[in-house]
């Protein structure tokens, strides 16, 4: 005899008796009226076989204590594969006495068999086997044809009502062993075979008209939706094609009042060229005339600025022989700084002084190629350069004057620090000497 495969065994068993429960389920729930509680026997036998099933190859987790099996990591993968999911794994998470993942994994059970819908989380589960091989291993009861079949039979549950209270009950510690006596027949059970077979054919006929009564609610829904979204685009359509005949209307007016425009224009044009023309020749033959004087006046001016050019530079010269005095003053005399930033202000000043000599020797380039006008004025702004470079002369001779008198004081001082250290050492000496004898 060949050696069946024990997973698959294991998977046939769970099948069965996930088949005998929800049958049982289903019956008792008809003879006891649809609305069961959470002290119900069949039903709690149910969770108890649905947990047994989730957990069948479910691979073991290492945590930060030990290692687990919880079968909440797959359960809690239904709310991105399934948008409505979301309030179903939210309402789990706010639960206060839940504190084991197999605790929420119970719960969502319960409340996905109150809201009719576990058959259609779980279907969206076992589509996606590419996500469940990270929890189960590849010959686990949901990875293989068995989990389907639990699938579509749990679409049965959906006429059953239940109520159940998740809130106060407690999930974690409960253990979940199957009942075996509860699905064991009896003679009175082989003779209402025939009462089994019409409940069941009733049930079928049920849940055929309930699911095609959803499928119907979703396609007259999603009509309704395309019938407003057409009569709104419909009617922005009849609207935007008034628009456009009104506008082609304007548009027509428009391009006609503008051919007539342009006629008029191009008349105009016409003549004011002819008048141009003439103007033009008139305008040549006096700049070729004033052209020979400009040149003259361009050639002074030049010559003027090299001048000019050449005193700038050695303002310049002259300018960088103070820094460098200044700066050899301030490195000997560091006691005297408050003077030396005076000094520094001033030649800022005589910096500033100098940037605005050049911007207004550029001033006067530009200004000698306009006309004689700007020669006159190029006269005086020479004449205030002499100034400038007078009162510069001026206070450079005023600087050298401070700097002499600057030296003789850091002379004296010096002489006067050189006679105190000499005087302390001959103290120090006396006293020293004094000490030894």
């Amino acid at each position: 005899m060949a050696v069946k495969d024990p997973t698959a065994v294991e998977r046939a068993n769970l099948l069965n008796m996930a088949k005998l429960s929800i049958k049982g389920l289903i019956e008792s729930a008809l003879s006891f009226g649809r609305t069961l509680d959470s002290d119900y026997p069949p039903l709690q036998q149910f969770f108890v076989v649905m947990e047994h099933c989730l957990k069948h190859g479910l691979k073991v987790r290492k945590s930060f204590l030990s290692y687990n099996k919880t079968i909440w990591g797959p359960l809690e993968l239904v709310e991105k594969l399934y948008p409505e999911a979301e309030e179903i794994a939210a309402s789990v998470r706010d639960l206060p006495g839940l504190k084991t993942p197999l605790g929420r994994a119970r719960a969502w059970l319960r409340l996905a068999l109150m809201q009719k819908k576990m058959a259609d989380y779980l279907r969206c589960l076992i589509i996606q086997r590419d996500l469940l091989s990270e929890f189960y291993e590849y010959h686990a009861l949901m990875m293989e044809e068995e989990g389907a079949v639990i699938v579509g039979l749990l679409v049965g549950l959906n006429v059953i009502d239940a109520n159940l209270c998740v809130k106060g009950e407690d999930l974690d510690s409960q253990v979940g062993v199957i009942d075996f006596s509860m699905y064991l027949k009896n003679e009175d059970d082989i003779g209402s075979k025939e009462r089994n077979v019409q409940i069941a054919a009733i049930l079928d006929q049920k849940n055929y008209v309930e699911e095609l009564n959803r499928q119907l609610n979703s396609t007259v829904s999603s009509l309704h939706a395309r019938v407003d979204s057409l009569e709104k685009s419909n009617t922005k359509l009849i609207e935007e094609l008034a628009i456009a005949k009104n506008n082609i209307i304007k548009l027509q007016e428009e391009n006609h009042q503008l051919r007539s425009e342009n006629t008029l224009i191009l008349m105009k044009t016409q003549h004011h060229l002819e008048v141009t023309k003439v103007d033009v020749e008139a305008e040549l033959q006096t700049y070729r005339h004033s052209r020979q004087g400009l040149d003259e006046m361009y050639n002074e001016a030049r010559r003027q600025l090299r001048e000019e050019s050449q005193l700038r530079q050695d303002i310049e010269n002259e300018l960088m022989v103070q820094v460098s005095m200044k700066h050899e003053i301030e490195l000997a005399m560091k006691l005297l700084e408050k003077d030396i930033h005076e000094k520094q202000d001033t030649l800022i000043g005589l910096r500033q002084q100098l940037d605005e000599v050049k911007a207004i020797n550029i001033e006067m380039y530009q200004k000698l190629q306009v006309s004689d006008d700007a020669m006159k004025e190029k006269n005086e702004i020479v004449s205030r350069l002499e100034d400038k470079t007078n009162q510069i002369t001026a206070t450079m001779k005023q600087l050298e004057q401070s700097d002499k008198d600057l030296l003789t004081q850091t002379r004296t001082i010096a002489m006067s620090f050189v006679k105190c250290a000499s005087n302390e050492a001959q103290h120090q000496y006396k006293l020293v000497k004094d000490i030894s004898f």
